[in-house]
């Protein structure tokens, strides 16, 4: 009898899956690849349930005979495997990123005489219900908040862009790219202390207090469902840190990174060029104990950022500073860099980790830009902060249309480089 093979990745099924298994049994005997965790995360979603409860869902749905499990979004491993006459699909993906997986089952099959079969796909109101429902449970704060944790342990590299505002959100949160016939997008969010007092036109030393910041975060939060890493400056006085903590916390922010300076903080671009106390290690280490103490769950972590190389202190200071963090209950590592050569970040790094393979370490590559990710892997890199490009981006092009209309007397001739506002707002998802 005829193979037939079709993936699923969510976890409730609706009538639309259900509709997919119905044809795919017209045509002989039904396999269903449930993709794992590792696979999700770059496909479409986050799962809220475990792999092991997804492949017992799919097992228990007529007309399956059995399940297997999908570790690559792309089906090169599972059709070599499988060889199936027939692959089911729903046609929602002949246009987009996701045509790169289209296209990639059609050249797999044609190497046999396989067939591709798509099916409509279901756009019933049910279906948009469950579909919304699972989104909705992706935001809130118990789910949102330990998906950093879930993201380090299933990902070699966890990729974070910088977001200001709700749109930016939307941003680090839709965007998807088809690069050399692989997907890809971002990991979480990174709301930053430099981007939030820039949009509000202040100066970046803290003048921005915690509770705009906050609203930040929850405007954020309310159109997202990717883990929020915090730009905590310093931290603050440690009697205000604690309380801090425990308000993310129970928002559902996944991380907040303090940095070991103290008085009056001055953006780290500025270097040894304006004056910066570096935090005495025991007054730090003081601050991140209090925050550990008063957590409530174990999803939240606190990450210590290192400004000795950015002080110009030297190698050995951040090295003693980053094992005493550590030591003091830090979640993780920041090492900061303002040059354009990443050497003194990997050896760092490779000095870490012959101490510490597990605590996962964050950098920020703005400088040393010209480091992709996969090198920066290679160094014991877990995390990796795009901390300021999209407010940079937008910046020059807010400008530079300015001074176009200023100098047209009109808006016509800026017009070709204005995205259509209908384009914006098919990002923005209605009730």
């Amino acid at each position: 009898m005829p193979v037939v093979y079709t993936a699923f990745g969510t976890d409730v099924i609706h009538e639309g899956h259900l509709n997919i298994l119905q044809h795919a049994q017209e045509y002989g005997t039904v396999i269903v690849g449930a993709l794992s965790d590792k696979a999700l995360i770059r496909y479409s979603r986050f799962p809220t349930v475990s792999q092991e409860e997804r492949v017992k869902l799919y097992e228990s749905l007529e007309g399956v005979s059995r399940v297997v499990v999908q570790d690559d979004y792309l089906y090169d491993e599972v059709i070599a495997t499988l060889k199936p006459d027939y692959v089911v699909h729903g046609d929602n993906w002949q246009n987009g990123p996701e045509r790169a997986i289209r296209d990639n089952i059609e050249a797999l099959l044609a190497t046999y005489g396989g067939t591709l079969i798509e099916v409509p796909y279901t756009r019933s109101e049910q279906a948009r219900k469950v579909d919304r429902q699972l989104r909705e449970k992706l935001a809130m704060p118990e789910y949102r908040r330990r998906r950093l944790r879930q993201l380090l342990a299933i990902s070699p590299t966890v990729k974070v862009i910088e977001a200001h505002d709700g749109l930016t959100g939307l941003i680090a949160e839709k965007t998807v790219v088809d690069h050399n016939g692989r997907l890809d997008q971002f990991d979480g969010m990174w709301v930053s202390s430099l981007c939030d007092s820039t949009e509000r036109g202040k100066p970046d030393i803290e003048l921005v207090d915690m509770s705009a910041r906050l609203r930040t975060i929850d405007d954020i939060m309310e159109v997202t469902t990717k883990p929020i890493i915090l730009d905590g400056d310093t931290g603050g006085l440690t009697e205000h840190f604690v309380y801090n903590v425990r308000t993310l916390e129970r928002m559902g922010v996944s991380a907040v990174i303090i940095e070991d300076k103290t008085g009056l903080k001055k953006n780290s671009l500025f270097g040894t060029e304006v004056k910066q106390t570096q935090a005495p290690i025991e007054d730090f280490c003081a601050k991140i104990s209090a925050g550990k103490k008063v957590q409530l769950t174990d999803d939240f972590m606190i990450i210590a950022r290192i400004e000795s190389l950015i002080l110009e202190r030297g190698m050995e200071d951040a090295l003693t500073r980053a094992f005493a963090f550590k030591d003091a209950g830090a979640d993780g590592i920041m090492i900061h860099s303002r040059k354009k050569d990443p050497a003194e970040i990997y050896e760092f790094c490779d000095r870490f980790r012959e101490k510490d393979s597990v605590t996962p370490i964050v950098v920020v590559p703005t400088s040393f830009n010209s480091a992709t990710e996969e090198e920066l892997a290679s160094h014991g890199i877990n995390i990796v902060i795009y901390a300021n490009q999209l407010i940079r981006a937008a910046f020059p092009a807010m400008q530079e249309t300015a001074r176009g209309i200023l100098k047209a007397h009109r808006a016509l001739e800026v017009d070709e480089q204005l995205l259509p506002f209908k384009d914006i707002i098919r990002l923005i998802d209605e009730l």
